[in-house]
Formats: structure tokens, C-alpha cells, sequence
């Protein structure tokens, strides 16, 4: 009961600045929109970062858990610009806030 009551008392405004602050996470020219580079650079640095070795593949060694299959750099990446051209609702191959932070369909 106390956290309906809690998630109640969120106020649009706090939800606002929260999507925002989530923007500016991806946003590294600090226009206020992310371009689908910004997109792919931003999630492809916990790939860079589990990437042992450097050879641009995740290896089952390298994956959570330490197994699954190897995943490359480029196919990741392929798979992000995918995911951004979904989230680009509007078409205008940017994300504003609202579409970075939208479930995806």
C-alpha cells in the first residue's frame, strides 16, 4: 500500500526531469537530441568494457554467465541501429526524450 501511495505522489515534472537527465546520459554534443551515433557509442561501451581482449567479439568467456554465443562489435552495433530507428517514431533520424525513454515496440 505505501508504495502506491509513493509511486501516486510522482509528479509528472519529476518524470520530465528524469527522461532528461536520461538523455543527456546519451546526449554528448549537448544539443538535446541523441543522433543514432550517440545511440550506438553510448551501448556500445559495456560491450567495449566486457571485451576482454579487444578483438571486437564477445566471447562465451566474456558474456554474463560465461556462456551463449559470440557476439561481434558490428553485429551489436547493426542490432542498436535497428533499435534506434524504432525508437524514431517521428522519422527525423534524432531521439528526443521522449522517444529514447519509450518502451520499445
Amino acid at each position: 500500500m505505501l508504495a502506491v501511495a509513493a509511486s501516486a505522489s510522482a509528479s509528472p515534472a519529476h518524470a520530465q526531469e528524469t527522461r532528461a537527465a536520461y538523455l543527456r546520459l546519451f546526449d554528448q554534443n549537448g544539443d538535446g537530441r541523441v543522433s543514432e551515433q550517440e545511440y550506438v557509442d553510448r551501448l556500445s561501451a559495456g560491450f567495449l568494457a566486457m571485451d576482454r581482449d579487444h578483438d571486437g567479439t564477445l566471447q562465451p568467456s566474456e558474456l554474463p554467465g560465461g556462456r551463449g554465443r559470440a557476439v561481434s562489435l558490428d553485429g551489436h552495433q547493426d542490432n542498436l541501429r535497428r533499435q534506434f530507428r524504432k525508437l524514431d517514431r517521428d522519422g527525423d533520424h534524432l531521439l528526443n526524450a521522449a522517444e529514447l525513454t519509450q518502451p520499445p515496440r
